[in-house]
């Protein structure tokens, strides 16, 4: 199948697309522009010919998604933004890599129109894609379960790097796309054979294609032509091809040039990330029909030529909704789902079953909180999430909700719309999956894993803080507490090191009732989250002695003051968090006995404390009250911010051991004794 003929004026904007990417980073000094250059046929190719998207309503449900995993060259991104009309103008071009410009040096999500995910981190990109390519999948069975329309359905497109195929999240992403059999899902592999150090063959030898036909991929292969330029007869051909292909994912592994027609720097590892030289950049020119006086050249024949893309995308999108007014009418209580998840709003009393835990048993926190996700999966059928194998140790399994997987998968209770998505043991992909699910838009996704292993998965954390994600992370087995694995699997750092990063809110609940709280908290903020949660049993404290579990939503909250009266003088504050806060109430009671008055706080997030009026964190913490004595399992470089120079830390501050927890805790000075001493030597310095 050929779509309408290539014309001469396409050929022109290629060329034009190739000049723009050199004069934007020579203008700077920096950047990529090998890949974007030799890439400009196949992006072009893409905007203008293959993919669903109308730049008039870049938002449209129904758009192919254009993933950009290879970051670095994010010119190869701007300027197809740039001709089809996206509101990236000649001088955002002209602005590539400076302060506030549209075209930052890798495209970040929510700053620039058209630009689906943040890439940059090698091998994110494609991950995301597998991410979206599921949500997909999932949204179409909550909208369309009988498969009766397929204004739905569309495509995800990526296009990667070598480098991008190199790292470990990719290989884990692509492995389950293969499981899942994401016929939705695309990806373009520009294999130019070079990188920053100069031939990938360095370290990278495997035969890529028979990779990922082991992963249950359909594999298509583009030769480039002779004088090394991307056959783009034969790309089409192939992305036409990869269109048709319904049942599995497809890799089209394209063979490029890097800097192509550049007549020295062509196949450099120097033009990977350099700016190419006036010299240079004039030659190319001169290869491209272009005037090598001449920056910037954008003929308004050609962006008038380019920009009729927009009379495309508008008739795509006018013939989806008249279908979509169709459905709509037939589907009324679907399109009112639709109506709220495109909204971002909560159905009202969606947290009225939300349960409430009595006080006379102890249960652990990752079980309370298995049992909050099971009252919040009633209510939300966008709420969607697993575990990297480890569900029955997490809790993250919804009950009844079926494993989502392939209609033709052998495993039982197989269903390609199913709410229990099983990620293998591929943490770090898990994450950048989620990512990618919750940048679709619809689904607020969850995932979990061992506390410890948070480390697996930093990078992909990192950016759904970056992209203020609606992603949350279950980490259970938060502390020594977890016993008998031993130092391997205690999270000592992990705490400490995850609150550094910025805009993920980091949750540890004191108790089942605390999980309740901070999970409501969770769902109404739509922001991302690491919800750190207990092995072991904790005590369900007594709120008719202790102050309400609402307050977990304010971060930190007075759980007891200093005496029956909160007007009393207070001695000293225990600040603690998860399973240390039962600790903290025993020691005060000690404290007491002692005519000590002593203060608890119940701190189970940080970041959600330091979001709230400065008043408010005065009250709890007051600035004339320096005794002060925090309580965490963990390193205690958090802290120090809050007890200041009188304050004690009760932290740990090297690894575990492996012994019950019990043990660990008297051997590691997690008692009740230790914290009574604490809070009187830091009495001592108060007034000292």
């Amino acid at each position: 199948m050929k779509l309408e003929n290539w014309q001469a004026l396409d050929d022109q904007a290629v060329a034009v697309a190739r000049a723009l990417a050199m004069d934007s980073v020579q203008k700077v000094g920096n950047g990529h522009p090998g890949t974007a250059m030799s890439l400009a046929p196949v992006a072009y190719t893409l905007f203008q010919r293959i993919l669903k998207h109308d730049p008039a309503n870049p938002n449209w449900i129904a758009r192919d998604r254009f993933i950009l995993s290879c970051g670095h060259s994010s010119l190869t991104l701007y300027i197809q933004l740039y001709f089809s009309g996206y509101g990236i103008t000649l001088e955002d071009l002209k602005s590539f890599r400076t302060f506030n410009s549209l075209t930052p040096g890798h495209p970040e999500y929510g700053h620039t129109i058209g630009v689906e995910t943040t890439t940059g981190p090698l091998g994110q990109g494609l991950a995301n894609g597998v991410g979206m390519a599921m949500a997909a999948r999932y949204e179409k069975g909550m909208l369309d379960p009988q498969n009766g329309t397929d204004i739905f359905d569309h495509n995800i497109w990526v296009l990667c790097s070598d480098g991008d195929l190199q790292e470990g999240v990719s290989a884990e992403a692509s492995s389950l796309a293969g499981t899942q059999q994401l016929g939705n899902l695309k990806v373009i592999y520009d294999d130019n054979r070079t990188s920053i150090e100069g031939d990938t063959h360095l370290a990278f030898t495997e035969d890529v294609s028979a990779r990922y036909r082991a992963y249950g991929w359909n594999v298509i292969e583009v030769a480039a032509k002779k004088d090394g330029d991307v056959d783009r007869d034969k790309l089409e051909t192939a992305l036409l091809a990869a269109v048709n292909e319904k049942d599995r994912p497809v890799l089209i592994r394209l063979h490029t040039v890097i800097a192509w027609p550049a007549p020295k720097a062509s196949g450099t590892a120097k033009s990977h990330g350099s700016a190419l030289g006036a010299e240079e950049v004039a030659a190319t020119k001169i290869k491209l029909g272009l005037d090598p006086s001449e920056t910037f050249i954008a003929p308004s024949l050609v962006i008038d030529h380019a920009r009729k893309i927009k009379e495309r995308g508008a008739n795509l999108y006018k013939k989806w909704q008249a279908d979509f007014t169709a459905w709509q009418k037939s589907n009324p209580q679907q399109h009112e789902l639709l109506n709220r998840l495109i909204s971002n709003e909560l159905p009202q009393g969606w947290d009225k079953e939300l349960p409430i835990f009595p006080s006379d048993k102890e249960i652990a926190t990752r079980a309370a909180s298995g049992k909050v996700i099971a009252a919040i999966a009633k209510t939300l059928p966008e709420f969607w999430g697993g575990s990297a194998d480890l569900a029955e140790s997490n809790n993250t399994t919804i009950e009844g909700g079926t494993s989502f997987l392939p209609a033709s998968s052998q495993i039982a209770g197989a269903n390609p719309y199913g709410r229990v998505m099983h990620f293998g043991i591929r943490e770090h992909a898990m994450a950048a999956i989620c990512n990618g699910v919750a940048l679709h838009g619809l689904i607020k996704p969850f995932a979990g894993t061992f506390l410890v292993f948070s480390d697996y998965m930093r990078g992909a954390v990192r950016l759904s803080a970056l992209m203020q994600l609606p992603v949350t992370y279950v980490w259970t087995h938060d502390s020594i507490g977890l016993g008998e694995d031993g130092p391997t699997h205690q999270p000592v750092e992990h705490l400490a090191a995850l609150r550094a990063i910025p805009g993920l809110a980091v949750v540890r609940p004191a108790d089942a009732n605390e999980v309740s709280v901070c999970w409501q908290q969770i769902i109404s903020d739509a922001k991302p989250v690491g919800l750190s949660l207990s092995r072991q049993n904790l005590p369900v404290i007594d709120r008719t002695k202790y102050a309400a579990a609402t307050g977990a939503r304010k971060g930190a909250y007075i759980l007891a003051y200093g005496s029956d009266s909160a007007k009393d003088r207070c001695d000293v504050i225990l600040i603690a968090t998860g399973s240390e806060v039962s600790l903290a109430i025993a020691a005060r009671e000690q404290l007491m006995a002692e005519n000590i008055k002593a203060r608890v706080v119940s701190a189970p997030s940080i970041e959600w404390f330091m979001n709230q009026p400065e008043n408010y964190r005065n009250d709890v913490l007051p600035k004339n009250l320096r005794a002060r004595v925090s309580i965490e399992a963990g390193v205690a470089q958090p802290w120090y911010q809050f007890i200041g120079d009188a304050g004690v830390a009760v932290s740990l501050e090297h690894f575990g051991a492996s012994a019950s927890a019990p043990v660990l805790f008297k051997e590691f000075g997690f008692t009740v004794e230790n914290i009574v001493n604490a809070a009187k030597e830091s009495i001592r310095k108060a007034n000292g």
